[in-house]
């Protein structure tokens, strides 16, 4: 469903309905701004919702997978130095993320339901309990 404001939310969800079975919300600064409320209405609604940015999990959404932030954070420290140091932005790599992380909410998931597979409990770089 388009989510264009933080207005349309609610009619995205409502739209979803109960016909819906999942939730997957992209990596969007207006999504990101609303991770709690997000989280809150997948919840009403008994769906399992999952994002690529860890604020959606600790709000209590179920998972997500993403590009490692520290990884990212310490990639843009070698760039901004490089730059410091004369290096034209323009000469500096594309670099594509080599870490992602995998958080998992396993309140989230008790309360929904799912058992999810043992496998992804391994894999999961943090487990929310």
């Amino acid at each position: 469903m388009p989510v264009r404001s933080a207005q349309d939310v609610g009619s995205a969800f409502d739209m979803v309905g109960t016909r819906g079975v999942g939730v997957l919300m992209t990596d969007d600064t207006l999504l990101i701004n609303q991770a709690e409320r997000l989280a809150s209405l997948a919840a009403e609604r008994r769906l399992p919702a999952i994002s690529n940015f860890r604020a959606f999990v600790a709000a209590g959404g179920l998972m997500s997978y993403g590009p490692s932030l520290t990884e990212q954070f310490q990639g843009a420290a070698v760039y901004i130095e490089r730059i410091l140091k004369g290096t034209r932005p323009a000469d500096l790599p594309v670099v594509q993320a080599s870490k992602f992380d995998l958080l998992v909410n396993l309140k989230t998931a008790k309360a929904l339901g799912p058992t999810l597979p043992q496998s992804i409990l391994l894999r999961a770089d943090e487990i929310i309990r």
